[in-house]
């Protein structure tokens, strides 16, 4: 049963760790190192609380082992609420807002977590390519041009920001990926990752690179002209504009500038996992999100100097 914040908040550690078992393991605890069922609890007074023993391979484990949990000495309770602020936020919550709510010691612990969830969002290739009517954007991220740098009055293409690539599907899912620049071939290997071509239509601006995208699908491409003016156009019985893909890129560009203020290029890949979960779960409550979220930290984990090192 989902929790509202109140609950989260009230939750003693015992209760806590209840509910983190019945979302990871909802048919039993499952060893994270073989996989097996067979385990068994340790109660004994040497052993710390939660700790289970596999009868099969015979390590020890607890609920957090094998997620983005995993060697932390953050209560179980905050690290729920931790899960429960930024997928309730619908354009995020800054690692210095989560270190007040939190009350944690340091802003890098804040941060930490703030990135470890954003990995449990992270569900890797879609699981159901999108298809039907997929919209197709770019957008460009990063801080103003500097003066003296020769792009102080260019905006979006040709500037020195990172270029965000999005495919959203109408009345569905989302992806979105920075890339290093925007071309067919980068454009071409997006789709193919994500998109049912035979089964889908794309709409996009008129942006000339994407019509070498729209032949590969089987319901054809259509476009809209921006620098004409036009945003809405009837083609038969479609609706042909990108408010979809482009109302997904203003909660992104809304989390940047009122929330984040910095998306560095090395960690934008993710803020926009973080941006795309939100997107793709929009349709339900705040305690249902934050329960898929939390079910999606096993298997993944994220370590500190994986952040702060260089790529």
């Amino acid at each position: 049963m989902e929790k509202t914040l109140t609950q989260i908040a009230r939750m003693t550690d015992a209760e806590a760790r209840a509910y983190l078992e019945s979302l990871i393991w909802p048919n039993g605890p499952v060893c994270p190192h073989c996989g097996s069922s067979e385990v068994t609890r340790l109660h004994g007074t040497a052993h710390r609380v939660g700790l289970l023993k596999c009868r099969d391979c015979h390590e020890q484990f607890t609920v957090t082992v094998g997620s983005v949990m995993e060697d932390s000495h953050i209560p179980l309770q905050k690290w729920i609420l931790g899960f429960h602020f930024i997928c309730s936020s619908k354009k995020g919550m800054s690692a210095k807002q989560l270190q007040r709510e939190l009350e944690f010691g340091s802003y890098e612990t804040a941060w930490f977590m703030s990135h470890r969830i954003r990995e449990a969002m992270n569900n890797g290739p879609l699981e159901k390519a999108l298809k039907g009517t997929v919209e197709m954007d770019e957008t460009y991220v990063g801080g103003k041009p500097r003066p003296g740098d020769g792009n102080e009055h260019k905006r979006g293409r040709g500037t020195s920001k990172t270029p965000v690539v999005a495919v959203v599907e109408r009345s569905g899912e989302s992806h979105s990926t920075p890339v290093s620049h925007v071309d067919t071939k980068t454009l071409k290997a997006i789709v193919s990752e994500n998109v049912d071509t035979e089964n889908s239509t794309l709409v996009t601006d008129e942006l000339p690179l994407y019509n070498s995208v729209g032949r590969e699908f089987a319901g054809g491409h259509r476009t809209v002209n921006h620098g004409d003016g036009q945003y809405v156009r009837n083609y038969k019985s479609l609706r042909v504009h990108t408010n979809t893909v482009e109302s997904y890129f203003a909660l992104l560009k809304r989390g940047h500038y009122g929330v984040y203020h910095k998306m560095s290029a090395k960690h934008l890949g993710r803020y926009c996992d973080e941006f795309s979960f939100r997107w793709d779960h929009r349709k339900v409550t705040d305690g249902q999100r934050t329960e898929s979220a939390i079910e999606g930290a096993p298997g993944k984990r994220l370590m500190y100097k994986q952040l702060v090192g260089k790529e």
